[in-house]
């Protein structure tokens, strides 16, 4: 970026806000300073500074933002949102198998609605405020806080209603109304829908290629299976392509791969040829047409991580550029009107107020420190918070020291990275002796088991498992030892086995042969320690950094996790919405069968494959949590045909259309754009796996790159035009040139 006027040359109103500037020289300072703090704070955040500038507005935009605020305003979001667990239909049973599920307990009226008001009234309180800060004419422009406002009078009036009819009404509006509170407070989930938006016309094309592909086969396969009228005859019609509903359903299905080959097997027995129409159908519909389909969404899609970035440091580059104006017409009032640039006094009394990382203060306040030359440019402002780009790495304290030679060698071996392949191997030992004994106990009893030998292997772990810490405590010290992740797992999972050990040698004495530890309750002392005992596994994920290729994707998934929060919180909406929308469609409609006294229910007579044989009876919409199992089972579409015909029978043959929606939702768009997502992470690693070097002036051993830092070789940085016109539109400080 070249070197620039400041915005405010020849302005003896330095901060120039939208409220009357206030009295005195030292109130002016203090309100740029505040401006300046306010400013940075949104270039950390990367959050929108077309905002109030005022002290009153100022003091209660930091406040809002506070981490008391938001994590109040993010437990009322959960608290509404769990309320579904809790309202009729309950959720508060131990089964949902309507053959043996007992009647829930359910609140009184008043009690979940009593809680539903009080997150309405913090939700009415953060539109307020929300509203106040960016002002009437800004809030007006922003479709997410208009849509707040009917989201909440629809939620309220609906919440009289429920009060009117004493709970019992059958439909409650508010409840598809409450996802709705958790995607407006998130800017990511904004971004993603919006890419979403984007992207359903290229799919459009595809699904309508599909759409086609699915009539003409369900025309030929009605033309090929429907000439035998005879049902013993002719399975093949009877069973997928009776009438022209039941025909879309088997093909469609099959297009999941969900019932192949049982579709195809009546037809295929009687003469081979026929399996030719399934398999093109499959190859073209499959394998061509669904992942050409998933080619589009990636198209679309892959560079959404790089638009966020993009939007995101422009947004930094813009908070950080309005802090050095505020700060630079600070300057031009107390020491000449025309001057340019900013005291490091003046910017270290402000970074003083910036709440942010520790570790990244320090950091600043020692670039600035080393500062010479008197005021500070624009880019050398600027490049000062380069240091909000990267992530400090843990440094571990130093070894204690040890004056006998003896102990020092001792300190080298049990310090040593051999030391830890030492435990890896003994923890691997333990996981195959277990597994062994498992294998050889499968075929026997518990009262035919001799737990002998294992019991004394087990000692004989645990104690090398605490011998093994105390010699690392010994080699690192107790700060060393727990400064690593690694340790302090093995070190928990230590103690808690050898605590559980204790108890066992206590209540069931030394392991002697014929050595039986009985069950009391749900599992024995003895059952887990061994369970406790496989987490020892987890210790082998140490080797991961060291293999390249492993190492790839490993960094690829801790990535995913750190970038799919946006893409969770729309599939939990989604799923929401799906569920309300379930239970008031199919509440009731899945009924115990006849005669159902026992857990040993006759399936028998019921037809191979159908709901009832495979006693699906658990996947039903009688209440919130059911619901979200079924819609999962669906999505997986793992005999999701079983799903369409059950709720065909129980309640509509119209039911298809809420299934084969959800499967559009989640399996078809979802999935795709999770799998865009994996594409997008793994092939910018891939290429870039040999090129990550430090920028400029970023060559400090204490830092490690961020997603950010990793992009900016393809990040466009934002011109001086870009950000001076954006400054010039901010609707509450009036900059001048």
């Amino acid at each position: 970026m070249e070197e620039s006027r400041p915005l405010l040359a020849g302005a003896r109103r330095p901060c120039g806000p939208g409220a009357r500037p206030e009295p005195g020289a030292d109130a002016r300072r203090d309100l740029c300073i505040d401006q300046a703090v306010v400013f940075i704070e949104d270039a950390i955040q990367y959050r929108s500074i077309n905002h109030r500038m005022d002290t009153t507005s100022l003091a209660l935009y930091r406040w809002y933002y506070s981490r008391i605020c938001q994590g109040v305003l993010s437990f009322t979001i959960f608290l509404i949102l769990s309320l579904a667990f809790f309202e009729i239909p309950s959720s508060l049973a131990v089964t949902s198998d309507v053959r043996y599920r007992q009647a829930p307990w359910e609140p009184p009226c008043g009690l979940t609605e009593s809680i539903e008001m009080l997150c309405f009234l913090v939700f009415l309180a953060d539109l307020s405020m929300k509203s106040y800060l960016i002002g009437w004419k800004e809030f007006l422009k922003n479709p997410w806080l208009l849509a707040y406002i009917v989201a909440l009078v629809v939620s309220l009036a609906d919440w009289t209603v429920s009060l009117s009819f004493s709970c019992r009404e059958m439909v409650r509006v508010r409840r598809l109304l409450r996802p709705f509170f958790l995607l407006q407070n998130s800017s990511m989930m904004k971004k993603t829908l919006k890419c979403i938006k984007r992207t359903l016309p290229e799919m459009a094309s595809v699904a309508l290629l599909l759409v086609v592909h699915l009539c003409l086969f369900t025309m030929l396969g009605m033309l090929l299976f429907m000439r035998e009228k005879d049902d013993q005859k002719d399975q093949e019609r009877r069973l997928y392509f009776r009438n022209l509903p039941e025909s879309l359903t088997s093909l469609l299905v099959l297009l999941t791969t969900a019932n192949n080959p049982d579709v195809m097997i009546p037809a295929y027995s009687k003469n081979r040829a026929y399996s030719i129409f399934f398999i093109v159908f499959t190859v073209i519909g499959s394998l061509f047409l669904m992942n050409l389909l998933t080619a589009i969404i990636y198209n679309q899609f892959r560079g959404y991580l790089m638009e966020a970035i993009q939007s995101s440091l422009f947004r930094r580059r813009l908070g950080i550029r309005a802090a050095f104006e505020v700060l630079c017409s600070l300057e031009g009032a107390e020491i000449h009107p025309l001057v340019v640039g900013v005291k490091p006094e003046t910017f270290l009394q402000v970074i003083q107020k910036v709440k942010m990382n520790l570790y990244c203060k320090e950091a600043i306040i020692q670039t600035i420190g080393s500062h010479t030359g008197g005021l500070m440019s624009a880019d050398q402002f600027q490049s000062v918070f380069d240091e909000l780009d990267k992530d400090a790495i843990k440094e571990h304290p130093p070894r204690p020291e040890y004056h006998s030679t003896v102990l020092q060698r001792a300190q080298s071996v049990f310090g040593h990275r051999y030391f830890d392949y030492l435990g890896n191997l003994v923890a691997f030992g333990n996981i195959i002796s277990i597994c062994v004994f498992l294998v050889i106990d499968a075929e026997k009893l518990p009262s035919e088991r001799d737990d002998f030998i294992l019991g004394v292997l087990n000692c004989f772990f645990i104690l090398y498992y605490m011998l093994e810490m105390l010699l690392k405590v010994f080699a690192l010290g107790l700060k060393g030892y727990i400064s690593f992740f690694s340790n302090i797992f093995d070190g928990i999972l230590t103690l808690i086995l050898l605590v559980l050990e204790i108890s066992t040698l206590a209540v069931y004495r030394f392991p002697h042969p014929g050595w039986k530890p009985e069950m009391l309750g749900l599992l024995s002392l003895w059952d887990m320690a061994r369970l406790v005992n496989m987490f020892i596994v987890f210790r082998f994920l140490r080797i991961i950094p060291n293999m390249k290729l492993m190492s790839l994707v490993a960094g690829t998934l801790l990535d995913l996790v750190r970038n799919m929060r946006a893409f969770a919180g729309i599939l939990v909406v989604v799923y929401y919405v799906f569920a309300i929308i379930g239970i008031g469609l199919f509440q009731g409609a899945i009924r115990a069968p006849p005669g159902n006294n026992s857990l040993a229910y006759p399936n028998s007579t019921m037809p191979c494959g159908s709901f009832e044989q495979l006693e699906y009876w658990p996947n039903n919409f009688d209440d919130f949590a059911a619901a979200l199992v079924t819609l999962w089972d669906v999505m997986v579409v793992n005999n999701w045909q079983v799903f369409l015909d059950a709720y065909t029978r129980y309640s509509s043959p119209w039911s298809k259309l809420y299934f084969v929606a959800w499967w559009l939702v989640s399996s078809v768009i979802w999935m795709n754009l999770f799998v865009a997502l994996i594409l997008e992470n793994f092939i910018h690693k891939w290429d870039r796996r040999g090129q990550q070097q430090p920028v400029a002036g970023a060559s400090q051993t204490s830092y490690q790159m961020t997603v950010e830092l990793m992009f900016r070789d393809v990040l466009e940085e934002p011109t001086e035009e870009e950000l001076v016109e954006k400054l010039i539109q901010h609707p509450h400080l009036h900059l001048c040139r």
